[in-house]
């Protein structure tokens, strides 16, 4: 790991959230601006509002707003990187690690992970993938989420069988305010 003039991004959390929804790291824009997923064509903004937790879609800057509707963010890897490519296994451990310990205080009721490559990383967990998760984290439920990033654009979520191709999607974690 080296060093870099990259600010860290403070955690948008507080005791007793709903949800925390947990990024691999911070990319470089982000962490220049300040705010979480504020890199162009990072879709999270959207993912929140079109799932129902937001009122609105949200911009980066009003991040800390979620706090009010019971959200927060924070990141398995805390270095800000171009991609998530650069973190090394070990960053991955030691994160997973550290987030573990800054949840145990928190106790959220979720803890939505945006990227099961992160979190199978973090988290040894090599058979997980996108849903609820069996394992918990400091007594929170866990659910993987595909990757925000623009740069994993190429995800699709499958659609319900029991939908049709007219109906809205459900939320896609438990806890969405419909």
């Amino acid at each position: 790991m080296s060093s870099h003039p990259y600010p860290a991004l403070p955690d948008v959390v507080a005791e007793r959230l709903d949800v925390v929804f947990v990024g691999i790291n911070p990319g470089l824009a982000s962490a220049l601006r300040g705010h979480s997923f504020s890199t162009p064509g990072n879709r999270m903004w959207p993912a929140l509002h079109r799932s129902g937790f937001t009122p609105h879609r949200f911009r980066p800057e009003e991040e800390r707003d979620l706090l009010g509707l019971g959200l927060g963010i924070t990141s398995i890897v805390r270095r800000p990187t171009a991609r998530a490519a650069e973190l090394t296994p070990d960053e991955f451990r030691q994160g997973g690690e550290d987030l573990v310990r800054r949840m145990d205080g928190l106790r959220p009721s979720w803890l939505a992970f945006l990227g099961v490559t992160g979190y199978r990383a973090a988290f040894g967990a090599r058979d997980a993938g996108v849903g609820a998760q069996a394992a918990s984290i400091g007594g929170a439920r866990v659910w993987v989420l595909p990757n925000p990033s623009g740069l994993n654009a190429h995800y699709r979520r499958p659609r319900s069988p029991w939908s049709s191709p007219s109906s809205a999607s459900p939320p896609v974690c438990p806890t969405a305010r419909a």
